[in-house]
């Protein structure tokens, strides 16, 4: 264990506390801003909201065109770190239903919701019934002001795991027939379309990485536990990325660690560009690539097969 954590080097730039106010902007598409606006539902229309851009996409893919459908955070923004507006309290002041993503990720929800005083407001978890990963791969710091984002109920990553994304979009179907009766046929058949292409993911994902059984990477963000666990990977460690310059004992100790436990993987995300990564992975003698936590991207639903089918791309060609 305590070469494993050898390995970290500095900085979650998925989970930590160095993103402010709203987090930082990765990336924003047109299409992403356009959904991150709060239009006036259509008349006659269930009006839902939901919390960022996984949830959006499977919440969007359910409710089809019977529902509108808007998202609180803007995609490429941290949402570890969100802070809500002014606009977010007044889309569920006005929304029959809210959609979130739960195991206590959307930490702005608690008092936004409560400011919104909406009486009617329908909430679905997406993730009720879904057994949370306590592990946490681990970080030591390099810096005293550094602090790791604490997930007290569990690994809230859920999505990445094609599986558990089905009981999510299963939640939340049921949630939206509780919420718009009326709907229920839609709301059926809709899920029913969207999980027969998660079961043909997951299927994908099996039938390539039974090739690559056991393969070791080590990542940025803690975000992709479920995934590993799924297929069989192992995720032995968090790589921080480091504001200053990485000492050469920092370099060495993790040298020598990716030795020990012969490391196939480095993986960024997309719009990460550290120059300190970059140097480490050669340093490391490792291929440095990107994997899709889906916390950005476009908000079209077949985004979430997209990414996952590049992210089982990238990690096949990795871990040869």
């Amino acid at each position: 264990m305590s070469l494993i954590a050898l390995l970290i080097l500095s900085m979650a730039a998925g989970c930590s506390e160095s993103n402010q106010n709203q987090g930082t902007t990765v990336q924003q598409s047109p299409q992403a801003q356009e959904a991150a606006s709060t239009p006036t539902a259509q008349p006659g229309k269930t009006k839902v909201v939901t919390t960022f851009l996984p949830i959006y996409l499977f919440t969007k893919a359910v409710a089809g065109n019977v529902a509108d459908v808007e998202i609180l955070v803007p995609p490429g923004t941290e949402v570890h770190e969100y802070q809500a507006t002014p606009e977010n309290v007044k889309a569920i002041a006005t929304a029959n239903v809210l959609v979130k993503n739960g195991l206590g990720l959307e930490e702005f929800l608690k008092d936004t919701v409560k400011n919104a005083q909406n009486s009617k407001l329908t909430e679905i978890d997406a993730s009720v019934g879904i057994k949370p990963l306590n592990e946490i791969s681990p970080v030591v710091k390099t810096t005293k002001e550094e602090k790791d984002h604490e997930h007290a109920q569990g690994n809230p990553h859920v999505w990445l795991d094609p599986v558990l994304a089905k009981q999510q979009v299963t939640n939340i179907r049921d949630g939206l027939i509780a919420a718009d009766p009326g709907n229920k046929a839609t709301y059926e058949v809709n899920a029913a379309a969207y999980i027969k292409e998660l079961d043909s993911l997951n299927s994908e994902f099996q039938q390539t990485l039974q090739k690559t059984p056991s393969c070791t990477f080590v990542t940025f963000h803690d975000a992709f536990p479920y995934l590993a666990k799924r297929y069989n990977l192992k995720q032995v460690a968090v790589v921080e990325i480091p504001e200053d310059q990485l000492s050469p004992t920092d370099v060495q100790n993790a040298i020598n660690a990716v030795k020990k436990y012969k490391v196939k993987a480095l993986f960024s995300e997309p719009g990460v560009d550290n120059k300190l990564l970059n140097s480490l992975s050669k340093d490391l003698k490792l291929s440095l690539r990107t994997l899709d936590s889906l916390e950005t991207g476009q908000t079209d639903p077949q985004h979430y097969f997209q990414a996952m089918k590049t992210n089982l791309q990238t990690i096949e060609t990795s871990c040869k």
